[in-house]
């Protein structure tokens, strides 16, 4: 057995050379055993400056010529890429690289091979899914996360990390109007967000109306009601699911012709479930829907849930961002209501994938639900709080344990390890301030009101709703001859075609038995005059179909 006492730390500098000989399996050990900086500073200055380059080359090459890299249809796009393996042409996946390869030769196969199959969200006419250009600083502090690496699940396994992300969770916190005694954490994105303001629904409200002692499970979990519109996420259906709710939990009342849940339908429902023996339990409120960008009656929600004394919850994954805005804030109100809000910064905060959250009134909930496990590897501060005030209940702690108000975030969260989403975030918010944000998100608004008063004033378009409520706009072509399915299968040619030209992108949706053109304008680096050209390409497109 070693002796360990007369282990002492070197008192030189290892011969670097021989430290490299170790990884000389590589073209270049220099990118693999990088503790010299003299040996390997300017190897790593270098692939940074070619991937850089390569990332300019797609911003101002690729990205701004097609909005859509390669629209081939799925089967074709698959054999394409796979056909492109340098490995040799595939119809699907070969085996793993077995040697290695040079990191020049390896970003120039991103090059050849992947940059022109990519969806382009920096393209002026993007208007897909809620996925805006990142802004510079987002990726840079994307960039600096990953080379920190830091874990931010205990404390000890990134430090400021935990502090960065406390600090951009309480500028969250305090953006939807949340007290000091809230408090949240980031997240993949919504769909994880309202998986966890699920489980809290379940956990303590559904338990507190049951009167258990226990989280409910099994049994417990039969005859509850959760109400929400045809307008909800899927992800809250989903969320039932893994939770282990039977299906008809989830009641979906219809929105009415703003596509708005009103408290009207569900005060009609609760009382009819209550008196069938069903426990309502839960209203799943959405503000800024995937569809129209809708925005439920929040606050007509809030007073009936306090009123039948259930748990509320609003999705504002898209839609809180508009909160940024000093003009348009109102637009999205009273989420301090709800019991558990959603955001996802990386739709109209304008942040690089991913980064989502959960925000919680009460914020000694999410310990409550998530914080009942210590595994003895995680022995560095199981205890009680973030300092004043305190979010999490006190518990006991052993001898090992440090200061009693250390922040560890797997005992606020479903996942472990999490890798360290804040700092993008942090270093935007601190770069455009509140202000600059709310500038983008103006601009976005106005444009989608531009969009729809286009096709108010057009003969051959029109919009519903006809005021856009944030800054998604759906819209479809009308030529004179066409109705019915005809005139919804001629939407879906639309979009093809112009996914197919390169010019622009859109999505479809069905409204109100219909379809639509879908604009969902997250995009700041658009214009009104990206707008124009979008109906004057749908125009020409129509012409030539």
């Amino acid at each position: 057995m070693t002796d360990r006492s007369t282990l002492r730390p070197p008192t030189a500098a290892p011969d670097i050379d021989d430290y490299l000989r170790r990884f000389d399996w590589h073209p270049e050990p220099e990118l693999i055993g990088y503790r010299d900086e003299g040996s390997s500073r300017a190897a790593l200055a270098g692939l940074g400056a070619s991937t850089w380059h390569h990332a300019l080359e797609f911003l101002f090459g690729t990205a701004v010529v097609r909005a859509m890299g390669d629209a081939s249809p799925y089967s074709e796009a698959r054999r394409r890429y796979y056909g492109s393996d340098p490995g040799g042409p595939r119809d699907g996946p070969g085996p793993a690289p077995l040697n290695p390869m040079r990191a020049a030769d390896v970003l120039d196969e991103f090059a050849a091979r992947l940059s022109g199959g990519l969806m382009n969200a920096q393209h002026p006419r993007q208007f897909g899914y809620f996925t805006p250009p990142p802004l510079p600083m987002s990726i840079m502090g994307e960039l600096l996360a990953q080379v920190a690496n830091q874990g931010v699940d205990v404390w000890h396994a990134g430090p400021f990390a935990a502090f960065v992300e406390e600090e951009v969770v309480r500028w969250l916190c305090n953006l939807v109007g949340y007290g000091p005694e809230s408090f949240g954490l980031l997240t993949s994105g919504g769909v994880m967000a309202n998986f966890m303001g699920m489980a809290l629904a379940r956990d303590l409200h559904l338990g507190r109306l049951r009167g258990l002692d226990a989280p409910p499970r099994g049994k417990d979990l039969v005859n509850v009601r959760i109400y929400t519109s045809d307008q909800t996420h899927f992800s809250i259906a989903r969320a039932l699911d893994e939770l282990g709710f039977p299906r008809e939990t989830l009641v979906v009342l219809p929105s009415d012709a703003d596509f708005h849940l009103r408290a009207a339908p569900v005060s009609v429902a609760v009382p009819r479930d209550r008196a069938a023996g069903l426990t309502p339990l839960a209203i799943a409120a959405v503000a800024g829907s995937t569809n129209t960008g809708s925005v439920d009656a929040i606050g007509e929600l809030a007073d009936l849930a306090t009123a039948e004394g259930l748990w509320l919850h609003v999705d504002a994954a898209y839609g809180g961002g508009a909160r940024l805005s000093e003009r348009d804030r109102d637009r999205v109100s009273d989420l301090d209501r709800a019991d558990s809000v959603t955001v996802d910064p990386h739709k109209w905060f304008f942040q690089a994938y991913d980064i989502g959250g959960l925000l919680v009134r009460d914020g000694r909930a999410l310990a409550a639900v998530f914080g009942g496990r210590a595994p003895e590897y995680y022995r560095g501060g199981e205890t009680h709080g973030i300092g004043q005030p305190d979010y999490l209940p006190d518990e006991a702690h052993d001898a090992h344990n440090e200061p009693a108000d250390q922040l560890n975030f797997y005992k606020l969260s479903f996942e472990g390890t999490r890798r360290w989403r804040a700092l993008k975030l942090w270093m935007t918010w601190k770069h455009l301030g509140t202000t600059g944000f709310g500038r983008l998100i103006e601009a976005n608004d106005d444009l989608a009101d531009y969009l729809a008063a286009r096709c108010a004033v057009s003969e051959d378009f029109e919009a519903m709703p006809q005021v856009p409520e944030l800054s998604v706009v759906c819209f479809r072509h009308k030529p004179p001859a066409l109705h019915g399915a005809d005139l919804d299968a001629h939407q879906d040619r639309l979009q093809t075609a112009l996914e197919s030209s390169g010019d622009g992108w859109l999505t479809t949706t069905r409204l109100r038995g219909a379809t639509w053109l879908r604009a969902g304008i997250v995009n700041y680096l658009s214009t009104e005059a990206d707008i124009d050209r979008l109906l004057d390409t749908l125009r020409r497109l129509a012409e030539d179909g």
